[in-house]
């Protein structure tokens, strides 16, 4: 977020250890944007709100060449392992900003499409943020949003610790500012922010053979004990250090079992100011 009052109110929960930095470098176009895909067009301008480590970006960037696509995160320095990222690719076609999203520094009617991933449920105002999302889109362009929604996520086999690591990392989320059901949300923040075609689904990521269990119940149980989401849950009261140790241990135990499986919801939306 930026130099306003809504960098206080709320915190990226994750932060960017290598845990989650694991989890973003795997997004691609084709598993985080699927429903906007088939809108993009060679030439458009797109501006990527939150690009992390640039993945998503340099798949879009790929499909509007030679349009424009600029990327922005509040974190300076993701922006590097972006740039990085996108050099690999050999892409020429995108450039990279700071930016708040709460207060876009882009002039009304910018670009033809605007992209937020896993975004609005961190920050501190999202009908704010859309409605810059809004202002900076032009006419006739696309504002298009997909946010996970925590308390729909549902697994097998049962666990009350990770019954426990869902209750925790809400509460910690909520501490923070943001909103982790965010996805169930869009459609009334967009509505209030001010759209009012608003076409709206809903995706999941689904992790079920040995290699996407134990990538995905590795990352969590990483994030769990080392990353900043751990730090805030100890600091804030919400869990101890031996919780911590206790709910990663059954990501572990959650991943190694051969008929595991996790489904994540998303919420999804493309709007047109």
């Amino acid at each position: 977020m930026g130099t306003d009052a809504h960098r206080e109110t709320a915190v990226y929960t994750h932060g960017h250890h290598e845990s989650v930095l694991r989890s973003h470098r795997w997004r691609t176009a084709e598993n985080s944007a699927g429903y906007l895909i088939g809108r993009l067009r060679p030439g458009m301008s797109v501006l990527d709100v939150g690009c992390g480590p640039g993945t998503i970006t340099a798949d879009l960037a790929s499909l509007v060449a030679p349009g424009r696509v600029t990327a922005v995160d509040h974190a300076a320095d993701i922006l590097g392992q972006a740039r990085a990222h996108c050099a690999e690719r050999g892409l020429d076609t995108v450039d990279f900003a700071v930016a708040d999203v709460h207060a876009l520094d882009f002039p009304d009617d910018s670009f033809d499409v605007v992209h937020a991933h896993q975004v609005l449920q961190h920050v501190g105002d999202p009908v704010r943020a859309l409605r810059e999302m809004r202002r900076v889109c032009r006419p006739g362009g696309i504002v298009a949003v997909r946010d996970a929604d925590y308390a729909a996520m549902t697994w097998h086999p049962a666990s009350p610790d990770m019954d426990d690591w869902l209750g925790l990392y809400e509460r910690v989320a909520r501490a923070n500012g943001g909103e982790p059901d965010a996805g169930r949300r869009l459609r009334s923040w967009a509505l209030a922010a001010g759209f009012s075609a608003v076409t709206c689904s809903a995706t999941v990521w689904c992790f079920a053979d040995e290699a996407d269990r134990a990538w995905w119940g590795g990352l969590w149980a990483d994030r769990t004990v080392a990353s900043s989401y751990a730090d805030l849950a100890v600091a804030g009261g919400h869990a101890t250090r031996a919780d911590l140790d206790r709910i990663a241990a059954a990501w572990r135990a959650w991943s190694a079992a051969p008929d595991a499986w996790f489904a994540a919801l998303h919420g999804e939306l493309l709007c047109t100011p």
